[in-house]
């Protein structure tokens, strides 16, 4: 039997049933969308974080997001004034 750590996130393929997706691991792609969603959305939409370290990586990762916004709001804004 292989001993895996424990994960940090809970992605929708993991709570699948079925046998040929229980030995399913995500990859890059899995995790650049991850990063998309969360930069986009300011939250997580179908991949839930579950330890602590990933919770506070997404609410680091929503306030720059947040942060780039408004100082590029921001700046539009001066420029027009």
């Amino acid at each position: 039997m292989v001993k895996r750590a424990h994960a940090d996130f809970l992605f929708p393929q993991m709570t699948l049933p079925d046998r040929e997706i229980q030995g399913w691991l995500p990859g890059f792609v899995d995790y650049v969308f991850l990063a998309f969603t969360n930069a986009t959305a300011f939250s997580p939409t179908d991949t839930l974080p579950l330890s602590q370290r990933a919770k506070l990586l997404m609410m680091a990762e929503a306030m720059i997001s947040l942060l780039t916004i408004a100082l590029v709001a921001a700046r539009a804004v001066n420029i027009l004034a």
